[in-house]
């Protein structure tokens, strides 16, 4: 009996193999983790794991991608980072670049991945487009950009919203700050909603009423952004959970308003083909021109979830992408002193000029109100040629940052890039702007300084290829717009540099947020003041 009490019972040796299993176990899994890290020790891109590739890694820097890929593509021109199912290549060499966008441009579709992460907010819409689709919806948008009447009417709004924004400023006590990206978000939906769609939406008004579709529309691109690096999307979007959820009831904001501008629209051009029997001569706007396209047999324009996919992929290229551009370019002047006094110099002596042209001696109005009144009379597509200095503030602008920091292509077969980096079908190339206007190998040792100076060379300006300065894309999907955001920039920023200062709100913080524009993660608040 006492013999039989010291042997180990049968329950105490399992625990002690459990126990030894484990710690075997735990044994092997570390030895596996160091030997691991290890061998990815001098590896120039982030670290993998089986099954779930470099996902903890991104997933940590997520709110910083673009500065953390700066980081591994400053030593080396292109970077993998594996995710579950599916590899990014990211490039920052021009060369590959130009590779991508123009020599095999073929190869490099926007894709069946890219599409399905943005399909419920773009659509069948031309940034979302490939092939005849693709083809057929630029055929149609170079056709209008090309419009001299389009030109003419487009100098107009945009005139009158840099206006309509300057006295809302004038109102702004000086001890009250506001939203300046807000404002330009406010004043580029109303712009590209009278030039693109001929509608009025009002959202600049001098009580800034709230606007659902722009809160929709922010939220809609910020959820389907995170889709690029959550596998679980599908499953989250099934069961509504999480972002996904809330971007069903977003879209439905974003349905309402764009069914009722394509119902206003329809309405006009009948009432307009009514009168023009009476002699007079109806009107054209981009959706007019698409809804016109509609009409034909076996037309892709034909049905109401077409036009609202135009409708959406041009308020993000007409609105999004020009508001976030001037926002940080408001901030770039006011955290760079000798810029701001250097582009107000320039405005001023083109203020001088203006006047004595117009009225053969320099006489200027006295009164605030007047003289913005009289400066904006000043500005006009032509006139605008005569700003270098403003041009190249808004180049250094969008160098530093671009209203797209990213743009994923497909791969329809496997490839090589021009460094030699091989690339699979099924995967997907992104070049990156952001990161390529900050590589010293790209702009020089003061690549990251904002200097408007760099953009000129013996007093002229200077354009470099849009292969390494990709704020517009290049290539045969080069940007359409290009010239009216120029327009609108060069319009809105000569305006309010000239009349007004702008102060950050202390301890405000300007960081970007992820989506796919580069907009401000907080806003951009600032103080006003006149300038005379």
């Amino acid at each position: 009996m006492e013999e039989s009490s010291l042997l180990p019972s049968a329950s105490t040796s399992s625990s002690l193999f459990g126990l030894h299993t484990c710690s075997v176990l735990a044994l092997f899994l570390l030895s596996w983790v160091s030997i691991h890290m290890w061998k990815q020790r001098h590896q120039r891109c982030p670290k993998t794991w089986p099954v779930i590739g470099s996902t903890i890694e991104q997933l940590k820097n997520y709110d910083r991608m673009h500065d953390w890929l700066a980081g591994y593509l400053s030593e080396s021109k292109t970077v993998t980072v594996s995710l579950p199912f599916k590899s990014y290549t990211y490039i920052a060499d021009p060369a590959s670049v130009e590779h991508v966008l123009k020599t095999k441009f073929t190869n490099y579709p926007k894709g069946e991945a890219y599409r399905s992460y943005m399909d419920v907010l773009l659509g069948d819409g031309i940034f979302n487009a490939d092939g005849e689709l693709w083809r057929a919806q630029r055929k149609t948008a170079s056709l209008e950009f090309a419009s001299k009447n389009l030109r003419d009417f487009s100098t107009r709004v945009f005139r009158e919203h840099a206006l309509k924004l300057s006295r809302i400023l004038c109102q702004v006590p000086v001890d009250r700050d506001v939203d300046m990206q807000d404002l330009f978000m406010r004043m580029t939906l109303d712009s590209i909603s009278k030039i693109g769609f001929g509608v009025e939406i009002g959202t600049l008004a001098a009580d800034l009423p709230e606007n659902a579709f722009a809160q929709a529309f922010d939220d809609a691109n910020i959820i389907v952004t995170n889709r690029f690096i959550d596998p679980f999307w599908r499953i989250k979007r099934l069961l509504r959970v999480q972002g996904e959820g809330r971007l069903q009831r977003s879209i439905k904001v974003l349905d309402e308003f764009t069914y009722d501008i394509i119902r206003t629209r329809k309405a006009k051009i009948k009432l307009a083909r009514a009168n023009e029997r009476n002699g007079d001569k109806m009107k054209h706007d981009l959706l007019s021109r698409f809804i016109e396209l509609g009409e034909g047999d076996g037309s892709i324009f034909s049905d109401d979830k077409s036009l609202r996919d135009v409708v959406l992929n041009f308020v993000i290229a007409g609105r999004d992408t020009t508001a976030a551009t001037l926002s940080w370019f408001v901030y770039m002047v006011m955290t760079h002193p000798g810029v701001a006094e250097k582009l107000h110099d320039e405005l001023k002596a083109f203020e001088e000029e203006r006047a004595k042209e117009e009225e053969g001696v320099a006489r200027l109005v006295e009164a605030f109100d007047d003289r913005l009144t009289q400066f904006a009379g000043f500005l006009s597509y032509d006139s605008m040629g005569r700003l270098a200095y403003l041009h190249a503030c808004i180049l250094e602008t969008l160098r530093l940052y671009p209203a797209v920091p990213q743009d994923p292509k497909g791969i329809l077969e496997d490839d090589v890039l021009p460094d030699g980096t091989k690339v699979k079908a099924g995967d997907m190339v992104v070049y990156v702007p952001y990161v390529m206007g900050r590589m010293e190998y790209n702009w020089g040792p003061d690549a990251a300084l904002y200097k408007p100076e760099r953009w000129f060379k013996d007093g002229v300006l200077q354009t470099v290829s849009p292969f390494k300065f990709t704020a517009f894309q290049a290539g045969p999907r080069i940007c359409l717009g290009k010239d009216s955001a120029y327009l609108q920039m060069k319009m809105t920023l000569a305006v309010l540099c000239r009349f007004f200062t702008f102060t950050l709100v202390p301890n405000h913080t300007v960081q970007y947020r992820m989506m796919t524009i580069l907009s401000m993660a907080h806003g951009l608040k600032v103080y006003i003041s006149r300038r005379e």
